[in-house]
């Protein structure tokens, strides 16, 4: 879905990427992991007050971020990007910060990955941060009413759980079902949502 953006025959289309992580060496690895995998990193800095400021003027597709920074931790950023809906962030954590990671998880962070980390556990943590936002972006498309987002993404999860155990699907496709079954039927994501949990989650189901 995301290399579907018009490009010139042979170059390949470039996702954008903001990297914050104060230690400067695993800042400069994390730039380099991204850059090989065909990432634009248009800003890296040291902090999570220059990690929110630059997601705001730049917008990147993702923003890969540690919990513990100076001036603004990593969770408290995370929640400001996530309160105005900027972008999808992936939370870099250690293996004793568990408490953080579920602070983060609270806070928006799309997904987290434990240092220290290979190319083949960061890369794939960023593409589901970024299927996720994707996800929510379109469901927040629907509603304008905050609790009504919040009610709505609860049963999409649901029903993406359900749709995912019971039919074999993957999480991005689960969500194209859910998605193309209300642009076929003319409802909305949750209507169609609550047909599923009722029907595959053990409910009476409405038909």
């Amino acid at each position: 879905m995301n290399d579907e953006t018009p490009t010139s025959p042979d170059d390949k289309p470039r996702r954008t990427a903001i990297v914050a992580e104060d230690e400067s060496l695993i800042r400069m690895d994390i730039v380099e992991t991204l850059t090989e995998a065909g990432f634009e990193v248009i800003a890296a800095v040291g902090d999570g007050e220059s990690a929110v400021a630059k997601t705001r003027e730049l917008r990147p597709d993702v923003v890969v971020m540690d919990v513990k920074m100076p001036q603004v931790d990593g969770v408290t950023a995370a929640e400001r990007i996530g309160e105005e809906s900027l972008a999808p962030v992936v939370m870099l954590t250690a293996f004793s910060q568990a408490e953080l990671v579920e602070r983060a998880r609270d806070a928006g962070a799309m997904a987290y990955v434990v240092k220290p980390f290979t190319p083949a556990d960061l890369l794939p943590a960023v593409e589901i941060a970024i299927s996720r936002h994707a996800q929510i972006t379109q469901l927040e498309s629907e509603i304008q009413d905050l609790g009504e987002r919040f009610e709505t993404r609860k049963r999409v999860d649901r029903a993406k759980g359900l749709l995912q155990t019971n039919m074999g699907l993957s999480e991005p496709e689960a969500f194209r079902w859910i998605q193309k079954t209300s642009m076929d039927r003319r409802l909305t994501m949750r209507e169609v949502a609550d047909a599923v949990v009722d029907q595959l989650g053990g409910g009476q189901g409405k038909d």
